[in-house]
């Protein structure tokens, strides 16, 4: 039976051996020293020598003494008579006949090798002092404290209590931490506050809904009145005040997890807590919403502007342009014909004055050019400053007009002094549009560009419509740069307040750059990179001789011939062929819940009220919501209404209390620990090579998380999976971008934050994913930045040594000379924001916003791209390396990642493979079950392949390393994913199941 919060399988084994013991583990973890075989060696006989071994081995593995010493598995036993050269093992037996001898020699072993008993006063205080300090710091769950406190007794060499014992220790600190969180936060609130928190769970006259579910339910369509809601929701958040409640003492991580359950759960839920639970918890939910909506405002703006007005009026503008071409064609022609004319008079001296004119008139008349000149100043903009799409964007005025006060009046934004200006403008909107005529003096122009305040400026006065949908574009453009910024939010808040502070840098500097590796002082650092550069050039321009790949033309571009396919030998054929034909046939829950039984992968799945009580068969419903979202086919499929665990009411509380992003992450983790522990996928690679790249889904529902590409969405809207998979084929995570705005933006978001695994070295994109910033940031946090190049020939190589003689590269690098001096006069800046993107304080995404500043680069910003060109060109000149080995490996990961792509296509059927999620909330959840069934598919095809390869070897079947290194587990012939699905709680166990004849479906 379970102990409270661990399941019966946890709570099994807890201070005993593995049920399975490799050989690996044996040399490991049960190998005898000098010093222990001369402790071992005092005893008499050989049953007490072995005795002692085991009892030592045991409280070394299991942590504690058991209650029956010989209850280990038997390969420990025999493993360690062979170190004592005892050959028969089974004289342990005789070491139970006095039971007084095994108790005798734990408590010399106690004190010979230094063990404390749990009931040792000095070491239960200790103890108790890391629990209550690690309960009220961390936010993790009981299950993770328990192991956390299991790591710290054998640490320290407490010897382990019952299983019981340790979980009430767990679940009474945790009370005492939870009741001290929710009575500071209840008092820092007061009274008032709290009341009226409590009141936005009541349901009001009239309706149907509470307060708190309006509030929290977020905008789905992309709509003015939408906007204008997310207007309502952030007045009504920030009229509870509770943004003045100084809550400095109380650990982040604590609120967000009652921020969590505030969110998410139930009113009624809600309404059932205690008091003080209920109070810091809406609270919590309360503050974090907050942040949340001003986000949902911006999204919200961000996708009217660009889909209503911007796309609208560049469509628009397109089409009339197109229109327009008979008439401007018609035109032009006429006006050709009157400047050839023109010239062969002027060519003809003999002709009069009024002789030319006549000529003239006899091909075009005066009328005719009048009129071909009336039709070409109004089809071409004459200065090309986008004055056709800005006179389309004034017939949105009606639209703008009905948000753009209303927001001004609102004023939840901030600006830097750059975007001051533009907020103030926004700012004095309503005043420009109370129905008085404005002076251009009146206003500032200086926001609007140039084809705007010629609009703008009519008579005299200010064009009312034309200087509003001006102001709009020109906030929208400082938003996006982040110029303007909304108070309080995280994604379009002010990512410079979020950098490390001067304080808080100078705590963590040393360590951060002694993690990258980084100087404090520049001088020496860039000396090693040019002398690097430098040699690399002469190196390249070596070997151009001796590769024919490469040409370069007469303008100094370089030309690179593609990659030559690689050769498939027919012994590689036909292992695939066996090893593919072996693997048994499954269905997809039988994969998910076997490779449960191997890693406790779904016992992560825990309450997001933290609750300590797991529920029977709590594996088998999550397993079930996996299949569910992973397969986008609902709730239908996967129900059966006589199965406990499967009922419709048991998935949904499952779906909505268990299945959330930092339970999908940690059970990920474990799912790419396992992967890396296989000696396949260590064949494959080390882990220190990853790829990222975007997987496009068809977002078909009313959402602002979607975005429009025709070429990926066609006339509707959709969303980028931009997933990373490191070369040992185990996705590490994976981020959300709405439609396909700028991947290489995010690339560095995701990275930083991955689920697991060991952190790469190099990473691998494709081609659009760079910017020489990108190229930079990548450099300075220590990854190798690797994109696929397309058009080598439009790439530009850059040098430090305008003087270095490169042989035939000089016409390569030209002129293009890096500024040293600008990096070092940048490097403090460059490292402090380095140390924020390490320490998660900003996004990098939400910087490089910053940095980049729409066009315009900040002087961090152009450091940053000076920086990046350094390892920029490096890439280049490796990519043209006559060894073609990174050229290469890039291809072949990336090759690898598009093969998971396949993969998940055929996992992801249901509902025409469109993301049906209205929130962004939903589509990343969704997502993230994706990515996780993938790396579950993924270990339990390796684990076979594996098994597969040994069973061919020992059938005396050669199979040759290099063809082993070319398989692949993205493979799912032989798995089910589809029609009703069966869920059995039974498992394999340590045993796998049967292979098949691969013959036997070739002779069928």
């Amino acid at each position: 039976m379970a102990v409270d919060f661990l399941s019966d399988e946890q709570a099994a084994g807890f201070g005993g051996f593995p049920d399975e013991v490799s050989a690996e583990d044996l040399e490991r973890f049960c190998w005898l020293d000098d010093a222990d075989l001369s402790v071992v060696g005092r005893r008499r006989g050989m049953h007490n020598r072995l005795g002692f071994a085991v009892q030592l081995i045991t409280v070394r593995v299991a942590g504690r003494f058991l209650t029956d010493p010989l209850a280990v598995p038997w390969p420990v036993v025999e493993f360690l008579a062979g170190q004592l050269d005892i050959a028969d093992a089974s004289v342990l037996k005789l070491y139970a006949q006095r039971g007084q001898t095994g108790y005798e020699h734990a408590a010399e072993i106690s004190i010979v090798y230094g063990y404390a008993d749990f009931s040792d006063p000095a070491s239960h205080a200790e103890l108790r002092l890391f629990l209550e300090a690690r309960a009220w710091t961390s936010s993790e769950g009981p299950v993770r404290l328990f192991e956390r406190t299991v790591l710290w007794l054998r640490e320290r060499k407490v010897l382990l209590p019952g299983v019981s014992t340790l979980t009430r220790l767990v679940i009474e600190v945790r009370a005492g931490a939870n009741d001290r969180l929710h009575s500071m936060l209840v008092d820092a609130a007061g009274p008032a506050l709290i009341l009226e928190l409590e009141g936005l769970l009541r349901v009001g006259e009239g309706s149907r809904l509470t307060a708190w579910e309006r509030l929290r339910t977020g905008p789905s369509r992309v709509s003015v009145p939408e906007l204008l809601r997310q207007l309502e929701r952030l007045g009504r958040l920030r009229a509870l005040g509770d943004g003045t409640i100084d809550v400095e003492m109380i650990p982040e991580g604590r609120m967000n997890a009652l921020a969590r359950y505030g969110l998410a759960g139930k009113t009624s839920s809600l309404r059932e807590l205690s008091d003080q639970r209920r109070g810091a918890t809406l609270l919590c939910a309360v503050r974090a919403l907050t942040s949340e909506v001003a986000d949902d405002l911006c999204d919200a703006l961000d996708a009217i502007v660009t889909e209503r007005v911007l796309r609208k009026a560049a469509r628009e503008s397109s089409a009339a342009r197109l229109k327009s071409l008979p008439r401007l064609s018609k035109a032009s022609l006429q006006l050709a014909k009157a400047a050839k004319t023109l010239v062969e008079v002027l060519d003809n001296t003999e002709y009069s004055g009024a002789e030319a004119a006549s000529v003239l008139a006899d091909q075009v008349s005066l009328p005719e050019i009048r009129a071909a000149l009336e039709v070409v100043n109004e089809v071409v903009n004459p200065d090309g400053t986008g004055a056709d799409t800005a006179t389309e964007m004034m017939r949105r005025f009606a639209t703008v007009r009905s948000f753009l006060p209303a927001l001004a009046a609102a004023a939840p934004f901030g600006a830097t002094a750059g975007g001051t200006p533009t907020l103030a403008a926004l700012t004095a909107l309503p005043e420009v549009l109370d129905g008085r005529k404005k002076d251009p003096a009146e206003v500032d122009l200086s926001v609007l560009s140039p084809a705007w305040q010629r609009l703008v400026t009519v008579a005299e006065e200010i064009d009312r419509k034309a200087y509003t949908v001006a102001v709009m574009e020109a906030v929208h453009k400082a938003l996006r740069r982040r110029d303007i910024f909304v108070v309080g939010g995280r994604r379009w808040g002010d990512p410079r307040a979020r950098l490390l502070t001067d304080p808080a840098w100078q705590k963590t500097k040393t360590e951060t750059l002694r993690a990258l590796q980084l100087p404090e002082e520049p001088a020496d650092h860039l000396a090693d990179v040019r002398h690097r550069l430098d040699a690399r050039y002469l190196a390249a321009a070596e070997q151009l001789a001796d590769n024919p790949a490469i040409r370069i033309d007469d303008s100094g571009k370089v030309h690179l011939s593609p990659l030559e396919a690689k050769t498939i030998p027919e012994s590689l054929t036909q292992l695939r062929r066996l090893v593919s034909g072996m693997l048994p046939r499954v269905d997809l829950p039988d994969v998910l819940l076997e490779v449960h039984s191997w890693t406790g992968f779904l016992s992560e799945f825990s309450h997001v009220s933290e609750a300590s009580a797991r529920m029977g068969q709590l594996s088998v419903s999550v397993a079930a919501i996996l299949v569910a979202e992973a397969c986008n086919v609902g709730l239908t499929p996967v129900v059966k209404e006589g199965h406990p665990a499967l009922t419709r009411g048991r998935l949904t509380h499952v779906d909505q209390n268990y299945v959330r992003a930092d339970t999908l992450r940690a059970a990920n983790a474990r799912l790419i620990q396992a992967q890396s522990g296989l000696g396949l996928a260590q064949r494959w690679g080390t882990g220190l090579l990853a790829s990222v790249d975007g997987m496009r889904f068809v977002v078909p529902v009313a959402t602002v998380n979607s975005g429009a590409n025709p070429r990926y969405f066609g006339h509707g809207r959709g969303l980028t999976w931009l997933n990373y998979l490191n070369d040992q084929v185990s996705g590490l995570g994976a981020v959300v971008v709405p439609g396909t705005v700028r991947d290489s933006l995010h690339i560095l978001d995701g990275l930083l934050d991955l689920d697991g695994g060991q952190r790469p070295e190099m990473v691998a994109t494709d081609t659009a994913s760079y910017s020489d910033q990108v190229f930079g940031l990548f450099t300075l946090l220590g990854y190798r930045f690797s994109p696929r190049l397309a058009g080598l020939p439009d790439q530009r190589f850059w040098r430090v040594d305008a003087t270095a003689d490169y042989g035939k590269l000089n016409a390569v690098a030209g002129r293009n000379r890096i500024n040293m001096e600008l990096i070092t006069a940048n490097w403090p800046d460059m490292l402090r924001l380095a140390g924020s993107l390490t320490a998660g304080t900003v996004r990098a995404s939400e910087i490089l916003r910053v940095t980049q500043g729409g066009g315009t680069p900040t002087l961090l910003g152009k450091a940053l791209a000076e920086y990046g060109r350094i390892a920029k060109t490096e890439h280049l000149l490796d990519f043209i390396d006559a060894d073609e080995g990174y050229r290469r490996q890039i291809h072949t990961q990336l090759t690898v990642q598009e093969s998971r792509h396949a993969l998940a296509r055929l996992v992801f059927h249901g509902r025409r493979g469109q993301i049906r999620q209205s929130y962004r909330e939903g589509q990343e959840d969704q997502l993230g079950a994706l990515g996780l069934v993938l790396n579950a598919v993924i270990l339990w095809n390796t684990r076979y392949l594996d098994a597969a390869l040994t069973e061919l070897r020992d059938r005396g079947v050669p199979v040759a390393d290099e063809d082993v290194q070319r398989l692949s587990p993205l493979v799912s012939e032989h798995i089910n994913m589809l029609g009703r699905y069966s869920f059995a709680a039974n498992s394999t166990g340590t045993q796998l199941r049967p292979f098949r004849n691969p013959d036997e479906d070739r002779e069928a």
